[in-house]
């Protein structure tokens, strides 16, 4: 119920300047401290470097653990008063946060997955070998690309 309610709370505070998402990570626990301080630090360099006016939101909470370290929620908000685009803006201070916690130890993704969204930090994250074993399966499994086209891997 909460997550239902949390996407019509967002929309609501973009009709009042707020751009407001949340982005999880799972990063081993010698590296929590480390990850949650220079995310957070990086987000809000980000809104300064883009002449975001008032100080953004930034925060982050441990959500699941696990013997080798933890999931982590990270919360951020901005006012877009006086920006053109925010919904960009938005997107390029998200993506310096997640080149920051793959910078970190972080992985692309918890439980949310890979994506559309997060798929160009997939080749960084798993390699040349993962890249060319899920382009194989791909075409073995869907010769016609009908499947989830262009969701993941990328058929040439």
């Amino acid at each position: 119920m909460l997550t239902f309610v949390i996407a019509y709370i967002r929309d609501l505070g973009f009709e009042y300047y707020v751009v407001a998402e949340s982005f999880e990570t799972s990063v081993p626990w010698d590296r929590v401290l480390d990850l949650c301080r220079n995310v957070k630090d990086r987000l809000h360099r980000e809104c300064k470097d883009r002449g975001i006016q008032f100080p953004s939101f930034a925060t982050c909470r441990v959500t699941q653990t696990y013997d080798s370290g933890a999931c982590v929620y990270f919360y951020f908000a901005f006012n877009y008063r006086g920006l053109t685009n925010p919904v960009k803006v938005y997107e390029e201070i998200e993506a310096s946060a997640r080149d920051e916690i793959l910078a970190n130890g972080g992985s692309i993704s918890h439980h949310h997955g890979v994506g559309k969204l997060r798929k160009k930090w997939l080749p960084q994250t798993i390699g040349d070998h993962g890249t060319g074993i899920l382009k194989a399966i791909k075409e073995y499994i869907d010769p016609d690309n009908i499947f989830g086209s262009d969701n993941l891997v990328s058929m040439l």
